[in-house]
């Protein structure tokens, strides 16, 4: 936290992976108001293992817990690196989340890895409050569906070098973009054996300005809004300075 203050790291969101993760989110959120919000839900990586119990009491938090929970995620359908197993279950777990979100009327943090265009399929029957696809890398022709929805996408530190990222922010409008480190992972052109935290973002946002071809200033202050418009929170950091 106080490398990310240092760094002018104002706003971040603590994502979640399964039942545990979203307990752990809250208590960031309390333990730092106005400066982390809180996210829960079922990671498409961890329903194997989550239990009808946890799931339940995941949900419970979602509905339950306003006063901390800004969206829910991460949650959605992966058919890489789960290889196409338990795509049933994944979707279904997926569909609980959603369903929490529309009840509790919060926004929906979504990992879509080569999952993309199913996920697009199932959001749509669902009324939500808004969507975000987290680093966002499939294929154009889906981006431009995103966008033409108002949907938003984020982007991390690979935008620095990867030149299929910088091609997405390339074609995303920044009035639809967020920053994100997808952290604590490992990326290319980290020290080996450090993983990345908050204090990532201003390269990650001065990448993303260089490429708009905006300040680095004005870049901030849109994604900054950005991130109060997507979670609904007010507050000293989102006021225009």
């Amino acid at each position: 936290m106080a490398e990310a203050q240092a760094s002018g790291v104002v706003a971040m969101v603590s994502n979640s992976v399964d039942c545990e993760t979203s307990k752990g989110s809250i208590r960031l959120a309390e333990r730092y108001p106005d400066l982390v919000y809180s996210a829960v839900g079922v990671h498409p990586w961890s329903v194997r293992e989550a239990t009808e119990h946890e799931i339940e009491a995941t949900e419970k938090m979602i509905l339950e817990r306003a006063d901390r929970v800004v969206g829910v995620g991460e949650v959605g359908m992966d058919g890489t690196y789960e290889r196409g197993r338990n795509l049933a279950r994944q979707e279904a777990v997926f569909r609980r989340m959603l369903r929490c979100a529309e009840k509790a009327e919060l926004p929906v943090i979504v990992h879509s890895r080569d999952a993309a265009s199913r996920i697009l399929e199932i959001v749509a029957s669902y009324r939500l409050k808004s969507v975000l696809f987290h680093w966002y890398s499939g294929p154009a022709e889906l981006l431009r569906v995103i966008v033409d929805r108002g949907y938003y996408v984020s982007e991390g530190p690979p935008v620095v070098y990867s030149p299929r990222t910088q091609e997405i922010v390339r074609s995303c409008p920044l009035p639809l973009t967020l920053s994100e480190t997808d952290g604590p992972v490992e990326y290319r052109g980290l020290p080996k054996g450090t993983r990345t935290t908050p204090a990532l973002i201003p390269s990650v946002v001065g990448k993303i300005a260089e490429i708009k071809g905006v300040r680095v200033e004005d870049a901030a202050e849109r994604i900054l809004r950005n991130f109060g418009e997507f979670f609904g929170v007010t507050g000293q950091a989102f006021e225009k300075r």
